[in-house]
């Protein structure tokens, strides 16, 4: 695990091509710098070694291909891993400074397990079928970069386990939470009613008016197949792959109501609106919803980390070479941007950049 949000919840963004090639400071992060040069090199493992490549991609979705050249990395992976490695050494040097902690050659043993493991689970969860082992992946790491992991990874861990907030990952507290929030994993059974854009005033007008889901729908929805069921589309439990998305579309909607504000979506060239309504609520035992209530803790907890290392992030004075990307602030937090290319109308000669003619050193 690379940082602490890493724990939970990876997602990093980037575009055009990078090459890297310097000898200045790649990263510097308070006090502490992380040469271009190990940067390079970790930079060229991962887009060169095809098993680290992969488990990097499953932990950080963004593409870590070679660029232009021989030794130059698409700038997304470029940017996406220095952001990683800002991370890094920001809660490195917290954890060390404010609380004290150096992880013991034990705790680094475990550390590698946490780092394969959440490889291999993410891997999963992205549907990325990677060649070799997350074993492999680590053991393919530089030796520089292969320590500093395990050390960012040891140190997320402890911090992880001091924030106040976290919820313990545990049986019991699942249990205690699963008591306190039941209704939050009832099966749901719901209705939609796929209406057009232009009858949308009009749907609203008619509930308003006191017209039922099923009366609605069968007025104004566009999908024979729901409308001839009254809009039904089925009941979803906890152990449902769709439970998460239709939980959230129908939050604490009363029974028989569709939504006020509809999702819009695209079929054939149409768009519609898509109306949804939770027509039944039966309560699901703990056995049955048990996945899902690990899930919500993990989001919870995924966020109380994401809040600490942007608080961190904030407070820290970063520097970061060009040539790997550029600090910057979007609305999620301080993140590492790709570099972009400069606009062709900015561009005199007879040919146009593009992505085969331009690669930034």
């Amino acid at each position: 695990m690379r940082r602490l949000v890493a724990l939970f919840v990876i997602a990093l963004l980037g575009a055009a091509l990078y090459g890297v090639s310097s000898s200045s400071s790649g990263i510097v992060v308070n006090s502490q710098t992380l040469s271009a040069n190990t940067l390079d090199g970790e930079l060229s493992a991962i887009s060169h070694n095809n098993t680290l490549q992969c488990f990097i991609t499953a932990l950080s979705p963004t593409s870590y291909a070679p660029g232009g050249g021989g030794y130059s990395i698409k700038a997304s992976g470029a940017a996406a891993w220095t952001n990683l490695r800002v991370e890094g050494l920001a809660i490195d040097q917290y954890v060390t400074k404010s609380l004290k902690y150096h992880p013991s050659s034990q705790d680094l043993a475990l550390a590698e397990s946490s780092l394969e493991g959440e490889m291999t689970a993410q891997a999963t969860a992205n549907s990325i079928t990677c060649p070799g082992t997350s074993t492999q992946a680590v053991e393919a790491m530089p030796s520089e970069m292969r320590a500093a992991e395990l050390l960012a990874q040891a140190d997320s861990l402890y911090l992880v386990q001091k924030i106040k907030t976290t919820i313990p990952l545990t049986t019991a507290s699942a249990k205690n939470y699963y008591a306190k929030h039941t209704s939050s994993y009832d099966k749901l059974c719901v209705s939609v009613a796929l209406v057009l854009p232009a009858s949308v005033t009009a749907f609203a007008q008619g509930e308003s008016s006191g017209l039922g889901v099923t009366a609605l729908v069968k007025q104004f929805s566009q999908d024979s197949v729901s409308a001839a069921k009254g809009g039904a589309v089925g009941c979803f439990s906890p152990t449902s792959t769709s439970y998460t998305n239709v939980r959230a579309d129908v939050a604490s909607l009363p029974l028989n109501t569709f939504a006020t504000t509809p999702n819009y979506i695209s079929n054939n060239g149409q768009t519609y609106a898509l109306y949804v309504a939770v027509t039944k609520r039966t309560p699901t035992p703990f056995s049955a919803a048990a996945a899902t209530v690990l899930a919500d803790l993990q989001s919870l907890n995924a966020s109380s980390a994401n809040n600490i290392k942007n608080t961190l992030l904030d407070q820290a004075a970063v520097h970061v070479d060009p040539a790997f990307g550029r600090w910057g602030l979007n609305t999620t937090g301080p993140t590492v941007f790709a570099s972009a290319k400069p606009a062709t109308g900015d561009v005199t000669g007879s040919k146009k950049l593009n992505t085969t003619t331009a690669t930034y050193k």
